[in-house]
């Protein structure tokens, strides 16, 4: 063949197919910098937020920092943010279009996969003092064993009194465990049976201390030394813990993964990603053409169900504020959000090497590739999905085309095996334009989450875009 001859067939290869673009190919210096100057502030912010009260507190902080005042309250400005029950948030700037012309929505999910603790935690049982858990969201039970824990969460006593708890993520503080069994003795107990029934949720028992107190005829003595701890640092008694939210989840701070430093590895990446760049995007975001709305909800681990999540009527009651604000008929909220374009910004999952079996390559998502896009999740026969129609997909690719935003199309998993998040098919009941975009992970779901720094940024990159266009 001729050189000539390759050469177009090159030019028609390139013109006509679709090639993955690696983000490291195709970003500069300055911008490969500021990869990782992005990834150093949202490993900071991974430190700050292991829960979604404490992502919450963080992101009014920041806000907050840089004028954003309480949309609730009297003081007028176009930067606002809405506090719901310290657990959902919405971060709005004032665009210069009428409401009615839509909003530009990006709505994540501040929740994780993590152990919370039951109403009656603590006893204790062959002079080990314990706490039980209940898990929350979808986990590999087994990944949870013989791990440093931290302890973290909100206690409300019976006076209103509300007490903080944060323990094991200063070097100078106790971690945590659930103890494993040794390989010894685990042939029959464990190795001989399913993943699903070696490893039982009931045993999912935190390990807190082993001193007693008082002597061999006080009660229980390993938990009431426990209690005393508590009563004493604290001021808290085990009934107090019925009217706590207290999480249990890996201890230790977010690290740079490889040699290269080019990954993240951290817990809380799902859907951590996703809500620091809506964050890092909207914060950036100056005089707009339409109003930016950055949503943070909670519970969309268990499902979306709850008032803090995204079936509640968080959106409908943000958009009847808005409009009152600006002096028009809170009755117009329908019409504003069937005006709105969105992006539900949930992380996927990243094709990984030593199981390729459960995606389908061609349209899998690959660390480096920049954001994810999925027109739709679901398994089967595309149940419990939104499915962005063709002219907003269109839309879209013009708004990543026109703003350099490296990206990727793809399913979570093969059809029979896939899945997907939550949000995107409750906000589409609103009659707005919405899509999946999110960072790719490997080990989604586990207590140390795989990110590439450059998925990351471009993740950060897409949703200012969609902000801006």
């Amino acid at each position: 063949m001729e050189a000539q001859e390759k050469d177009e067939l090159k030019q028609l290869w390139d013109r006509l197919a679709v090639t993955p673009k690696l983000v490291w190919d195709k970003v500069d210096q300055t911008e490969r910098g500021a990869i990782f100057a992005y990834a150093d502030h949202y490993k900071t912010f991974l430190d700050r937020a292991k829960t979604e009260r404490e992502a919450v507190h963080e992101i009014v902080r920041q806000a907050q920092a840089l004028g954003f005042v309480d949309l609730t309250g009297k003081v007028p400005g176009p930067r606002g943010f809405y506090n719901y029950k310290g657990k959902s948030l919405a971060l709005v700037v004032q665009g210069k279009q009428p409401l009615s012309a839509g909003l530009r929505l990006v709505a994540s999910h501040i929740d994780s996969p993590r152990l919370d603790l039951k109403p009656y935690p603590l006893y204790e049982d062959t002079d080990l003092a314990f706490l039980k858990t209940h898990y929350y969201g979808g986990i590999k039970k087994y990944q949870w064993l013989a791990r440093p824990l931290a302890i973290h969460g909100v206690v409300l006593k019976a006076d209103g009194a509300t007490v903080e708890l944060k323990v094991g993520e200063d070097p100078a503080d106790p971690v945590f465990t659930v103890l494993d069994l040794l390989p010894h003795l685990a042939r029959k107990a464990q190795m001989d049976k399913k993943v699903t029934d070696a490893f039982e949720g009931e045993k999912l028992n935190v390990l807190v201390g082993s001193l007693p107190v008082g002597d061999t005829e006080t009660k229980e003595r390993f938990k009431l030394h426990f209690l005393k701890l508590l009563e004493e640092r604290y001021g808290i008694t085990e009934e107090d813990f019925i009217s706590a939210e207290v999480e249990v989840v890996p201890a230790g701070p977010a690290r740079d993964l490889g040699w290269d430093r080019s990954l993240v590895g951290a817990y809380g990446q799902d859907d951590r990603a996703c809500a620091y760049a809506s964050l890092a995007a909207i914060l950036d975001v100056q005089e707009p053409e339409h109003t930016c709305v950055a949503l943070f909800y909670d519970k969309e681990e268990t499902g979306s169900d709850g008032n803090t999540s995204a079936k509640a009527c968080i959106l409908e009651e943000i958009v009847e504020l808005l409009l009152e604000r600006q002096g028009e008929n809170p009755q117009g909220r329908r019409r504003v959000l069937l005006a709105s374009r969105a992006i539900s910004a949930d992380v996927t999952g990243g094709i990984d090497p030593d199981f390729p079996e459960v995606h389908e390559k061609r349209n899998a998502n690959r660390l480096g590739y920049g954001v994810g896009v999925h027109k739709y999740g679901g398994s089967g026969g595309k149940y419990s999905t939104s499915d962005a129609n063709a002219e907003y997909v269109a839309w879209l690719r013009r708004v990543f085309q026109e703003n350099g935003v490296i990206w990727q199309a793809g399913e979570l998993g093969k059809v029979d095996e896939g899945g997907g998040g939550t949000i995107a098919k409750y906000l589409a009941s609103h009659g707005l334009e919405i899509i999946d975009c999110g960072t790719p992970l490997l080990s989604m779901h586990s207590p140390f989450e795989v990110a590439s720094k450059a998925d990351l940024y471009m993740t950060f990159k897409a949703y200012r875009a969609f902000f801006g266009f």
